[in-house]
């Protein structure tokens, strides 16, 4: 099995796309903005496809070489970078997320208001890993191939998450909960959690 962690490109979009898209299926933000099955497995991977290509324009993606595992970075000086809303812009993304962009967005701000301030970290924003290769610690390999270039910078790293089960795994890579909220009244709630400086 493949178990070296590399940069991938646009070459990698659809295999990209496909685990990312299979690993999230169930995920209860994925689930809160699609709530119709059928429209999520529809549109979900456009909305994934358009992230790993603005994750390689705008930040780093990890992964193997093919696709098992796929992490989207955002390092300094892009953690809170968001494409501007332009008519264009809003036309694709009425045309990629159908009804569903009033609550994207929404997920897109709440995230975004709970990020710690400034850009002096590394922003995981999503991991995924195909599901016939899960529990095989290929998540846990990429997600610390970029936390070692956080390392290197001497820079903090941040994440969250809407499935609580993970915060005891990012707990054991030393991820600090640092905040607890909802979507919306109705919606799922979301971990916030931190990676301080490693101590030298």
């Amino acid at each position: 099995m493949e178990r070296t962690i590399v940069r991938l490109g646009a070459g990698d979009a659809d295999a990209a796309t496909q685990t990312l898209a299979a690993a999230f299926r169930d995920d209860p933000a994925m689930c809160w903005m699609f709530p119709d099955a059928a429209t999520r497995a529809r549109r979900m991977p456009r909305l994934i496809h358009w992230m790993f290509h603005d994750h390689l324009r705008h930040g780093m993606v990890l992964g193997t070489p093919g696709c098992e595992v796929v992490t989207l970075w955002r390092p300094p000086g892009t953690v809170h970078e968001h494409a501007p809303l332009t008519p264009p812009a809003l036309v694709r993304f009425v045309r990629m997320l159908g009804t569903a962009v009033l609550r994207a967005e929404r997920a897109d701000r709440m995230i975004g208001k709970h990020l710690p301030k400034g850009e002096g970290q590394f922003y995981l924003r999503m991991a995924g890993v195909r599901p016939d290769r899960q529990g095989q610690g290929l998540g846990g390999l990429a997600i610390r191939a970029g936390l070692a270039e956080a390392d290197a910078k001497g820079l903090p790293a941040v994440l969250e998450t809407a499935t609580e089960s993970n915060v005891g795994l990012y707990r054991a890579m030393r991820f600090e909960l640092v905040d607890t909220w909802p979507v919306a009244k109705n919606g799922p709630t979301f971990w916030t959690m931190t990676r301080p400086v490693p101590v030298r």
